[in-house]
């Protein structure tokens, strides 16, 4: 009873108090009122892209044999209705329509009645009062009848007069009326590279994209939308807000709805709040149609797309991103721009591994420790328990090093550091293409809107300051008490995350050096001789599920962190998880590959005096240094990586799926006889519901998963020649995959519009950068590249490696061995001089164990090989970035001279709209006299003139002799 008064209450208080549905409203009560229009009109979420997509809304449900008829001029950019309340009615009685077959469904949500926390009082009145305040911003809800499940679904579609309102609040570019103007096209390509241009294409052709199936869209100058200057856009047209504007705009609306009115709640605001309140179970967006539909946008990229026989064809971009948004468009292009970059770099790898392959028999080192004549006998492997071993046992480490480690290595590694910075330099150029063919090119980050939660949790600070980007008043966060422990929390945090990762490489180092003494010890003959490779590739599996499990405690931990720092927007706040997370991702993946590549075997002694870690010695490199060991390391974490990624990744949505699917179909209650699910027709908001959802960090898994490889096939390439092509053939079918999963197994995404890949470029920058400096130590102390130039031109008489093993070796009494460190299984042999690989004096000599002036020449190649090898990589990286521009001159005369349209249309318009406001006759016709005059003359400009007078043009002095000097519209 107490609980039923209480509710009523609740629901009495909340009668009688005034609404405020938005967080937004409650915002503004706190400004003056002179900064109130300000704030609503001008806060921004770049979360959701307001590209405008060519949805299908009129698909039908995908266990329907029927089809949509294709006479609905897919092709030609008619889309379907986006339906509001002066729509015709369609034709279809199609379901993604509500009952009146006139308004579109723009959104979903879902909550489930069997659910016994859905249906407690609390939950109750958070859904009246959030579906109530929704009402007041002017959506359109329809409830559907519930299911046998349980699950209750709820419609939502945006009229026209919300979408105007926040199409104006999220400033968002919208197509502008056609007038007679050219497209804005100049061509200066020289006649012999055109013919170039043109055999290359028809060679090409058939991996271009089918124009007759993905036709080329059509070039729309586009606006800000403003309600004032509506003259200037095509409201009348069907597609004007296409439904991805509507799942946008209603997006924006359900993320900042309060759904309580309880004084002191300032998070009571969000269907992400009410999802984790078990409120609601979901919100999405409707696919287009289903993947049989003939004339459904979904369709045609799971045919032409998605399809893995279609691996080698080029990607539809601009599909891609009308239908799933700019950002994963922006991934996509990235990621084939990539995939397609590794094709000259795998090419190269191969030819540097075949050469090995060839030239194997003709390596005198490895041939002489296969089937040298003398038996060397090698110093033990650890103190006491192991004993002496011939080096003939290494054969197959030998010969698997030089593949790895032959003069083509320098080339390739040489190679691969300039083919970083290309790669750099070609994607900043392509990126501007799309940028500005996606009408991305004016984009602000400092306009985006203040994430909800930001201003959820300063809701309590009074001291506010003025925005000078977005001109509103917002809450400043407070530096001593908020953002520097904050701070401190989160570096402290990264740092022990690091130090733990950093432990785990020390276990793997244990692990590894205990597994060689006990295979030494009592392993048999064939298992001692490989022993090194068998340990290497043991303890590099270990490591990598070592990093699998981190990575779940890294991501989860930097989240919590990132929030906890108050990031304003909600790029800010990707910008910095991301960054966190690649740094705990980066420690973990490579740092036992840095500690093989440049700490094992390098500060470890001889067998007198072994430098000790807590007593025990350190790891040794086998015979040829270890090279070997980086590579086997490199290429077990490497694709061990790709293979377990490929397989979680479409594992975890078919299991979420299915738990999805199973919640459909599943009736809790047994004494009620409902329809069987699985006989009837699943309306496409249940069928869109068993899909897993596309939560808005989703791509972060798929970029870091890229950038780690991009990571592997650079920083450690002198190591793993294969690595571009192992990463080639993995993006190959990635792609398609990532791509077919998306249409198949997760909810349609709402669209986010972003300008640019965002902190992943600078990374992939620094990782390029580090690439240089790591190949150039690889080769100069991991490899024996240096020490056999070396012997080459100082030592041999023939120039030949005649020699170079015993030149590689020391010799050590064994006389001299600690007593306590003594080999005690020598079995039955006795062995008066063991060998190490090392440059030292030898027993019987003075200076007896110290480095010989050899060593210190080696030295002295080395660090000059790695002055001289990294700065003529540095100067041509210097002088490729020079060469190539960030932006084609023909794209930035593209870009002027679509402004310079778009401002003529504006002045056309606004001459227009004059003429119709009653002026007089005569000075109607003076005027659409001078519009037309201009408007032929801006013809002949951009038809006919050269840049020069284009730029007179748009400065107000006249192109053409004989014309009258006028103002032009900059001076406007």
């Amino acid at each position: 009873m107490e609980e039923e008064e209480d509710y009523d209450k609740f629901f009495e208080r909340r009668r009688r108090s005034e609404s405020q549905p938005s967080i937004y409203r409650s915002t503004q009560s706190n400004l003056n009122s002179g900064s109130q229009q300000t704030l609503y009109h001008s806060l921004r979420n770049t979360m959701y892209e307001d590209a405008i997509s060519m949805e299908t809304l009129n698909a039908d449900d995908q266990d329907e044999t029927s089809t949509l008829t294709t006479d609905e001029t897919l092709l030609e950019g008619n889309y379907g209705m986006n339906g509001d309340a002066h729509s015709v009615p369609h034709s279809n009685t199609g379901s993604l329509f509500f009952k009146d077959e006139i308004r579109s469904i723009d959104f979903v949500i879902v909550w489930d009645e069997h659910d016994e926390e859905a249906l407690s009082l609390r939950n109750i009145e958070y859904r009246k009062i959030f579906e109530s305040n929704l009402e007041l911003e002017g959506l359109h809800l329809e409830q559907e009848p519930p299911e046998p499940s349980g699950l209750r679904f709820t419609k939502v579609h945006a009229p026209r007069e919300v979408l105007r309102r926040y199409a104006e609040i999220l400033k968002l570019r919208l197509a502008m009326k056609e007038l007679s103007f050219p497209p804005p096209s100049l061509q200066r390509i020289n006649p012999i590279m055109r013919e170039v241009n043109t055999c290359f294409r028809i060679f090409f052709s058939r991996f271009y994209v089918d124009q007759t199936i993905f036709p080329t869209m059509k070039h729309q100058y586009t606006a800000v939308y403003s309600r004032d200057k509506e003259y200037l856009f095509d409201l009348d047209a069907p597609d004007f807000f296409s439904s991805a504007t509507h799942s946008r705009i209603v997006q924006f609306i359900l993320d900042r709805t309060k759904f309580s009115e309880v004084n002191g709640d300032d998070f009571a605001f969000g269907i992400d709040r009410l999802i984790s309140e078990r409120a609601y179970v979901a919100a999405y967006p409707l696919h287009d149609g289903n993947l049989r539909s003939p004339d459904s946008i979904r369709c045609l990229l799971y045919t032409h797309w998605a399809s893995l026989s279609k691996f080698l064809n080029h990607q539809p971009l601009d599909y891609i991103k009308e239908y799933f948004g700019v950002k994963i468009g922006l991934y996509f292009a990235w990621l084939g721009f990539y995939t397609h970059m590794l094709v000259p770099a795998s090419v190269i790898g191969l030819l540097s591994f075949i050469y090995g392959c060839i030239s194997l028999s003709s390596n005198l080192p490895s041939e002489d420790i296969c089937h040298g004549n003398n038996s060397i006998d090698m110093c033990p492997l650890c103190d006491k328990i192991c004993g002496y071993w011939n080096l003939r046992e290494t054969c197959l480490h030998s010969r698997l090093t030089y593949l790895f480690d032959n003069p083509s290595t320098v080339f390739f590694a040489v190679f691969m550091s300039l083919w970083a910075t290309l790669f750099l330099e070609l994607w900043k150029k392509y990126s501007a293409e799309i940028t500005h063919r996606w009408d991305l090119t004016g984009l602000d980050a400092q306009e985006e809107h203040p994430r909800p939660q930001y201003l959820a949790r300063l809701s309590h600070i009074q001291k506010k300051s003025l925005n000078v980007i977005t001109n509103t008043l917002e809450p400043t966060v407070p530096f001593w008490s908020m953002r520097l422990p904050a701070t401190i929390l989160s570096f402290s945090v990264v740092l022990l995350l690091i130090a733990v990762a950093m432990a785990a490489v020390i276990g793997v180092i244990l692990y590894r050096m205990s597994i060689l003494t006990t295979l030494s010890v009592y392993g048999e003959s064939a298992i001692t001789s490989n022993a090194i490779l068998f340990t290497t590739a043991t303890a590099a599996c270990l490591n990598l599920c070592c990093i699998f499990l981190f990575n779940w405690l890294y991501v989860w931990l930097a989240e919590y962190l990132t929030e906890m720092e108050l990031l304003r927007t909600q790029t800010e706040f990707d910008d910095s998880l991301t960054l966190k997370i690649y740094l705990l991702q980066f420690v973990n993946y490579y740092a036992s590959i840095f500690y093989i590549a440049f700490f094992k075997g390098k500060f470890v002694g001889h067998p007198s005096t072994y430098n000790r870690l807590f007593r025990y010695r350190q790891e040794e490199c086998g015979p040829g240094g270890c090279l070997t060991e980086l590579c086997i390391q490199l290429s077990i974490i490497m694709i061990g990586k790709q293979a377990m990624n490929s397989f979680l990744e479409m594992m975890f949505p078919l299991f979420y799926k299915w738990l999805n699917t199973w919640k459909v179909r599943n009736n809790p209650d047994r004494q009620v006889k409902h329809e069987d699910t699985t006989s009837r027709k699943l309306p496409p908001w249940v069928r869109d519901y068993k899909l897993v959802e596309w939560g808005p960090r989703s791509l972060f898994p798929e970029y870091l998963e890229m950038v780690l490889q991009y990571g592997f096939v650079t920083i450690f390439v002198a190591a793993f020649p294969l690595a571009p092509f192992f990463a080639l053939v993995n993006n190959v079918f990635e792609m398609r995959l990532d791509a077919k999963k998306l249409l198949t197994m997760y909810r349609r995404p709402v669209s986010q519009r972003v300008r640019d890949i965002g902190i992943w470029y600078r990374i992939l920058d620094s990782v390029a950068k580090l690439s240089v400096i790591t190949n150039g130590f690889i080769i100069a102390f991991t490899s024996n590249f240096i020490p056999k130039i070396v012997y080459q031109l100082s030592v041999s008489e023939n120039g030949s490696l005649e020699g170079f093993l015993e030149y590689s070796l020391s010799k050590f009494n064994t006389s001299d061995f600690e007593e306590d460190m003594r080999p005690q299984d020598v079995r039955g042999r006795h062995v008066d001089v063991c060998r190490y690989p090392d440059f030292r004096e030898g027993p019987g000599e003075d200076g007896k164990y110290q480095v010989t002036s050899t060593y210190w020449r080696i030295l002295a190649a080395r660090l000059a090989f790695v002055v001289v090898f990294e700065n003529i990589v540095a100067l041509v990286m210097i002088l490729v970035r020079w060469c190539i521009p960030d932006m084609s001159p023909e794209l930035r005369d593209r870009i002027r001279r679509e402004t310079y349209i778009t401002n003529e249309i504006i002045i056309q318009q606004e001459a227009l709209r004059a003429c119709g406001r009653g002026v007089d006759e005569p000075e109607v016709v003076r005027r659409l006299s001078y519009i037309n005059e201009n408007a032929d003359r801006l013809n002949r400009v951009l038809r006919d003139s050269s840049m020069s007078n284009f730029d007179l043009e748009v400065h107000g002095s006249p192109a053409t002799p004989g014309t009258t000097l006028r103002t032009g519209p900059a001076a406007l």
